[in-house]
């Protein structure tokens, strides 16, 4: 589907490949510069293809030693070889057996795709396209095969090696200090899902019994002497095995399932049929080294992984454009089970805020895509927030449409039409239409056009006639490639609460029994009946839809829904509303109300003495004002980043005063005595214990220092100490460079304790900052191989400290412009994911406009760039849609 690096692939023009691969064998013989692979393919033609067409095979960097067909080794005359492709001009067209060796070197592989070592260890990762770098091969997702894999290595390098599936056999090699073992997938999968681990490792292990009484051996493999870090690990797997068979009724299908963690991972983890590969940041843990952030995200992932054995493995993506079938589903289903574990109110909450600090920032920005893109130059570049947090939102709003009911008897026909195949959203989405009968073409158009829709509403009250009418009104703006748009199937759940606050009791026909009305036109209203005096509205209650929404309530109308809505999420988003009004007022030199910032503030001391120890865990996400980033978003053009930093600086000063005794109360009283332990609840105190302390520091910086320093000093876990730190960092002064020094000399053995020492660092909202980054890269503990330390370092400064990227002088997009480029050069899809920090360019003001737009240009101009970079820095440079 792809001929050269320049080509733009479109979903228009995918057609079936023109051959298959039933089964593979591969034979490979581990070495640290040399490892051959021998990889022999059972081929057939596909009747759905073309025929008497060549057999294109795909490769990346690979050094072919030889090729035989059916037995016969091929003469130079009969193949092309390149680098990227082999090419046999006339194949058989019947079924045939072809054998290509391969020599690969994975100690050189910096680009960590394909086979790789990480801390002296072998291992794989092939999505999208990195199988290709260790065969020749059809790498594409759907073409299916059932593969049997020989590992070959060196005893005492390696004696650890696993494969994908079920272990078939193992056993010395005669007359050599090599060993081997076999094992065999007997589920046919794309070669994206292929993987292959060898090393000296530790292993956690126990026997899980499925609903229908089969025992599986699951692991989880670490570092030697971490062993006891991979506990948690290792009980979210089996909680998550519990809950999918429970609520989704999905089985594990194999003998054994593991997990490996190592050191050098571009992404989070990997879905490997039966063997997850997974940044050690999401698998070791302890209460010394891990927060309790570290703890709810090794949960989500371990059960995202385990949850693509159905919604990714069993049933996989046609195309790479489907990727948020597999994508946004999991996600879905990985939320569902945190939210199932924890708190569903709050992690709804960390959900939305995740999803509109990474996903609608993407939307308003250069680089806004469908969830189902129409084409791209890079997929790599496509593994984002809006295919796996605005696809999992669409499954979301399917469920809210459908009910609970008929979305299972919907996903149930799914996964029993496309197991074992290769489907589309079409294929998805048809079940349920097919279950409940229900027309879902309108609502297809969520996973075809991009942007944030923009939903305004008016309320109107007729006391004569005891009604009341919401009109809503719908538009997306426009974004790149689609200038005009279509109005969306939006699902509001909505409520009606008296200014009393109580739960409103009025009747209106259009609003359905599960309290979901639907706005499927750019305008709409609808009307209440038997409303005997003014409500206040409470909508897209739970956040039912990924939309903007724009309502004409007065502060004292939010602030009702803030103490009284039966919604947690409203009475979260209330707060936040009020907030971001006086936010946005101040950082663009409009006066805030004094009476908006009054009741804000007096509303939060009512809320701390009275509610905030209901459930601390809510109350710590309620006494959060927006981040910086947030309030740049709500601004939309000619940001300055200096202001937008002061008026938040501003108001946590001013909430922090006027709610300081009871802050200082539950300060003390939420002081930590038993032993740690991550559950929810214990989370949820230490959270609000910490939200307490970063707005006394700021009320008070001298308190907050001798605070945040004693607490430092006698923490008994890493979220605690970490909390502390995180306040220090924002009191210059010989306390805060004591305390960072302090904390590398106790962690300086901790590789993943020392990444959040240099976030720590990076994210200084001080002028000096970029000058310590800078120093801080000659730290023996930095490495450009490294990406958990590149992203610490660099990642962080870039993407979380507002107000020195975004630098008036420019100084911080010229740094990060030159790191992209020199990353580029040992790992492109590190160097793209740091340059999309740049998305939010055009939105600041012209100065600093002009300087990233410099900064852009430098990496555009520069020759032999990686296709990622490319492709991000010239859709970045792109005319903007106006919107």
């Amino acid at each position: 589907m792809r001929t050269d690096v320049a080509q733009i692939v479109r979903l228009e023009d995918y057609r079936p490949s023109d051959f298959l691969i039933d089964r593979v064998e591969l034979d490979v013989r581990l070495h640290p510069t040399a490892t051959k692979v021998t990889a022999t393919l059972s081929m057939r033609p596909n009747p759905a293809g073309r025929s008497d067409v060549p057999l294109v095979l795909d490769g990346d960097e690979v050094n072919l030693k030889s090729v035989i067909l059916d037995e016969r080794p091929l003469e130079a005359g009969e193949f092309a070889a390149h680098p990227q492709s082999l090419t046999i001009s006339q194949p058989p067209q019947h079924p045939f057996r072809l054998t290509i060796e391969t020599e690969i070197d994975p100690t050189a592989n910096t680009k960590l795709m394909g086979l790789y070592r990480s801390g002296g260890n072998y291992c794989t990762q092939c999505e999208a396209e990195g199988f290709r770098r260790i065969t020749y091969f059809l790498d594409r997702p759907d073409v299916l095969a059932v593969y049997t894999t020989r590992i070959e290595a060196d005893l005492e390098e390696a004696p650890v090696l696993l494969g994908n599936g079920n272990p078939v056999e193992s056993g010395p090699v005669a007359g050599t200090s090599r060993h081997f073992a076999v094992w065999h997938d007997p589920f046919p999968k794309p070669s994206y899902l292929f993987a292959l681990v060898g090393g000296r490792l530790g292993r956690v292990a126990k026997s899980f019994s499925t609903m229908s009484g089969r025992d599986v051996e699951i692991a989880v493999y670490v570092e030697p002497g971490k062993e006891s870090r991979a506990g948690y690990a290792l009980d979210a797997l089996e909680r998550s095995m519990i809950w999918d068979e429970k609520v989704f009724g999905r089985e594990y299908d194999l003998d054994v399932f593991n997990i490996v963690a190592v050191s050098d991972f571009n992404m989070g983890a990997m879905e490997n049929k039966g063997l997850n590969i997974f940044n050690d940041k999401y698998v070791l843990a302890s209460p010394e080294t891990a927060t309790d952030t570290d703890y709810a995200n090794i949960e989500a992932i371990i059960a995202h992984e385990y949850f693509h054995n159905w919604s990714g493995n069993r049933v996989t993506c046609r195309d790479w454009f489907q990727l948020c079938l597999k994508e946004g589903l999991t996600v879905f289903r990985d939320q569902e089970f945190s939210s199932d574990e924890r708190s569903r109110p709050v992690h709804r909450i960390a959900e939305v805020k995740a999803l509109r600090a990474r996903q609608f920032l993407e939307d308003s920005s250069p680089l806004s895509h469908p969830v189902r893109p129409s084409q791209y130059r890079e997929i790599n570049n496509f593994y984002t927030a809006t295919v796996y947090e605005k696809g999992a939102e669409i499954v979301r709003m399917l469920k809210t449409l459908l009910g609970g009911e008929d979305f299972r008897s919907g996903m149930d026909l799914y996964y029993e039409r496309c197991d074992g195949t290769a489907a589309t959203v079409e294929d998805f989405l048809k079940a349920f239409a097919d279950v409940t009968g229900r027309d879902l073409t309108h609502f297809a158009r969520w996973y075809a056009q991009s942007g944030t829709p923009r939903v305004n509403v008016r309320g109107h009250f007729d006391e004569a006639a005891a009604t009341y009418r919401l009109d809503f009104e719908q538009r997306t703006p426009p974004t790149p490639g689609q200038p005009t748009k279509e109005p969306m199937v939006i699902p509001v759940s909505l409520g009606l609460v008296t200014e009393d606050g109580q739960p409103m009791q009025a009747s209106c026909e259009r609003v359905n029994s599960r309290g979901v009305f639907v706005l499927d036109k750019a305008r709409d209203s609808i009307t209440f009946t038997g409303v005997r005096s003014r409500p206040v509205p409470s909508l897209f209650r739970g956040f039912s839809a990924p939309v903007k929404l724009s309502l004409d309530l007065s502060s004292d109308d939010l602030l009702v829904l803030l103490r009284h809505d039966t919604d947690a999420f409203n009475r979260w988003q209330a707060a936040q509303t009020v907030a971001m009004r006086i936010l946005v007022a101040l950082s663009t030199g409009v006066s805030a109300g004094d009476e908006d910032m009054d009741a804000l503030s007096s509303a939060f001391r009512s809320f701390t003495e009275t509610g905030a120890l209901n459930d601390p865990a809510f109350a710590a996400l309620v006494l959060t004002p927006p981040s910086e980033a947030d309030i740049a978003q709500e601004i939309g053009n000619d940001v300055n980043p200096d202001a937008v930093h002061r008026a938040r600086k501003a108001l946590r000063r001013r909430i922090g005063q006027g709610s300081f005794e009871p802050l200082a109360r539950l300060h003390r009283g939420l002081a930590q005595t038993e032993p740690y332990s991550p559950d929810a609840a214990s989370a949820g105190r230490r959270a609000l214990r910490n939200a307490t302390l970063d707005l006394l520091a700021s009320a008070d910086p001298s308190l907050g220092e001798k605070l945040a320093s004693e607490q430092f000093e006698t923490a008994g876990n890493m979220t605690d100490r970490l909390a502390s730190l995180n306040v220090l960092m924002t009191i210059p002064g010989m306390v805060r460079e004591n305390a960072i020094k302090s904390f590398k000399e106790r962690y300086r053995t901790e590789p993943l304790v020392i990444d959040k020492w240099f976030i720590l660092q990076a994210v200084i909202p001080e002028d000096t900052t970029l000058d310590r980054v800078k120093r801080l890269m000659e730290h023996p503990a930095f490495s450009f191989n490294n990406p958990n330390r590149v992203r610490s370092l660099v990642g962080s400064f870039a993407m979380l400290n507002q107000v020195q990227f975004n630098r008036e002088d420019g100084a911080g997009y010229a740094f990060l412009a030159s790191i992209v480029l020199r990353v580029d050069e040992l790992n492109p899809q590190l160097a793209s994911r740091l340059l999309t920090a740049f998305s939010t360019w055009k939105m600041m003001e012209p100065i600093r406009r002009s300087h990233a737009r410099r900064a852009l240009q430098s990496i555009a101009q520069k020759s032999n760039l990686s296709r990622d970079v490319g492709d991000i820095v010239n859709r970045s440079l792109e005319e903007a849609q106006a919107s």
